[in-house]
């Protein structure tokens, strides 16, 4: 089984790069389930109706989201009548939506998909991602079990990569829109990248127009900020599956990064 997770689609150029290049990159990877974060797909902040439909349209099957989810409105009505559009599990209990979505397919084998948040250097709402996550797996059946953990610091998601190695078939990053270097199969078999990285433009600063960013830091005044327009790109990762007898794990991990004009 392969499985694809496409990092957080940024804005218009983000949707309109999944739409007009993913069905050829999932026939190229033979893939059977694709995952991305669109937690920046409204305008660089938040999602709604329709621009996650577009997402799923373009090809994706699972959305996940991270701190954005709530920045647009109409993701509190849509997010509770649409089971494949993920909010952090962490967050308290009674927020709108779920943190987890069991996708089955024919014959192929139920993947549980969780999204996490972080807490280091993220505001404090969410309850420890760690424990939530045991609570996931304490109820689930049988299948694979792949992780978004949305979050800032290095050291807390390679942290509980390793807590996690050989519980869960992958814990994918989100957030930072830098892919790292660092993909690889943990000693359990799980699979792990600290950030997949972005879908969207490939000349700002993680998808923001630079001249705005550069402002921002350089007199430390309120700038509006804006998505970038120019080249785009798809950064995602693709894994592998070894499906048999005991938990599905992972045999291998690529990270994909593909640059359009």
């Amino acid at each position: 089984m392969r499985i694809l997770l496409v990092g957080d689609v940024v804005g218009r150029p983000g949707r309109k790069v999944l739409g007009e290049h993913l069905s050829s990159l999932r026939q190229h990877h033979c893939i059977d389930l694709c995952i991305a974060n669109g937690e920046n797909a409204a305008g660089g902040l938040g999602i709604t109706e329709k621009t996650a439909d577009q997402i799923f349209s373009a090809g994706v099957d699972i959305i996940t989201s991270g701190n954005h989810i709530w920045d647009r409105k109409d993701a509190i009505r849509y997010i509770e009548r649409q089971p494949r559009l993920l909010r952090p599990a962490n967050y308290p209990r009674g927020t709108p939506g779920e943190g987890v979505y069991l996708h089955r397919e024919n014959n192929s084998v139920p993947v549980t998909v969780v999204n996490v948040h972080g807490r280091v250097f993220i505001e404090t709402r969410f309850s420890c991602p760690f424990r939530a996550t045991e609570r996931v797996l304490q109820s689930r059946g049988e299948g694979a079990v792949v992780v978004d953990l949305h979050g800032e610091a290095t050291s807390e998601k390679q942290a509980y990569a390793h807590y996690f190695d050989g519980e869960v078939t992958a814990v994918v990053g989100t957030h930072t829109h830098v892919q790292t270097a660092d993909a690889r199969i943990l000693p359990g078999g799980t699979a792990y990248i600290t950030d997949v990285g972005m879908t969207g433009p490939s000349d700002g600063v993680i998808g923001v127009d630079a001249d705005r960013v550069i402002e921002k830091f350089y007199t430390q005044m309120p700038v509006r900020f804006e998505v970038a327009d120019g080249p785009t790109m798809i950064n995602a990762v693709r894994i592998d599956i070894e499906v048999g007898e005991g938990k599905p794990l992972a045999t291998d991990i690529e990270p994909i990064s593909i640059h359009f004009e």
